[in-house]
């Protein structure tokens, strides 16, 4: 009898195992779709996060952009009172420091140079960091060949090439706005970055000629330690030092000097104005006013 009761509950075993069975697998899938839901609740949320943040940050930007335009608009109509009459005592000598590309644009210079003339600023250093200009005259191209045949490497940047258009044109400009005066109290320095590299190799030369040539002339054997003072004079006997700006702008994307002498800048103020095509007369006069009015501590 015992044996026979056994078998014939095995069958029913059988059947509350599969059921067990097939519940566990259910409930599997139930915490897979809901782990597979949860996960892209967060995505979506996470995604309208991202979207929130990117519409904020666009928003904040073009409300910037926009009050700074219309600032800039008052500027150059004149009814900001406080810019019209610049205190131009602090600021002796600007650089301008233009991206390559945008050196090309010769106009946009021209234009960038009368209004600085407008505002009443006379030394003015123009920097870029290309090297020749693939559109120099066919007399700059023979001298660069010549030059080559005799391991002489000639480069000059594009502002440096496009020299006397750039003043011809700002003459020009200049008598027909009728603020030729202006233009003509104004003195101009051409540089690019071969001046930095030349001046440097040069200064090395100096360094090397006065310190470690007369060292093994004594036969002193010791380490030399070239400090600031030392690097400076060796630039101010090739006549490579040049004066120190007060203020620099660069025109372009990148946020940097672009390779303007170091040398030349341990007080300087930089300031970024963006593309030199959508400059503008009013933020030129608002950096150069700020420039005016901040105190220079000079790392005191």
């Amino acid at each position: 009898m015992g044996d026979l009761k056994t078998q014939r509950e095995t069958p029913n075993n059988s059947k509350i195992r599969l059921k067990e069975t097939i519940h566990e697998i259910e409930g599997l899938f139930v915490s897979v779709a809901h782990f597979h839901f949860v996960r892209e609740i967060w995505a979506f949320l996470l995604r309208l996060l991202w979207n929130f943040i990117h519409l904020v940050i666009s928003t904040s930007h073009f409300l910037l952009g926009t009050a700074n335009t219309f600032q800039s608009y008052l500027i150059s109509s004149g009814l900001l009172r406080k810019y019209k009459a610049l205190d131009l005592t602090e600021l002796q000598y600007l650089a301008i420091v233009v991206d390559s590309e945008e050196a090309h644009n010769t106009s946009k210079i021209v234009e960038l140079l009368h209004w600085l003339s407008i505002v009443g600023v006379k030394n003015i250093c123009l920097y870029d960091m290309d090297g020749k200009d693939s559109k120099a005259n066919a007399f700059l191209s023979s001298m660069i060949l010549i030059a080559q045949n005799f391991h002489i490497f000639i480069v000059l940047g594009v502002l440096k090439v496009s020299k006397e258009i750039i003043l011809e044109e700002l003459a020009d400009k200049s008598y027909e706005k009728g603020t030729c005066s202006d233009q003509k109290e104004m003195a101009f320095e051409f540089s690019s970055f071969s001046d930095g590299k030349e001046g440097a190799a040069k200064a090395a030369n100096f360094l090397c000629s006065k310190y470690l040539k007369d060292s093994s002339l004594d036969g002193v054997d010791e380490e030399q330690l070239f400090t600031e003072s030392k690097m400076t004079e060796a630039l101010r006997a090739v006549d490579c030092g040049g004066p120190e700006p007060n203020l620099l702008l660069v025109f372009g994307l990148a946020r940097c000097h672009l390779g303007f002498p170091a040398w030349r800048m341990r007080y300087t103020e930089i300031v970024h104005m963006g593309p030199l095509k959508a400059m503008k007369y009013g933020a030129i006069v608002k950096a150069i006013y700020k420039f005016t009015t901040v105190r220079q501590n000079y790392g005191s």
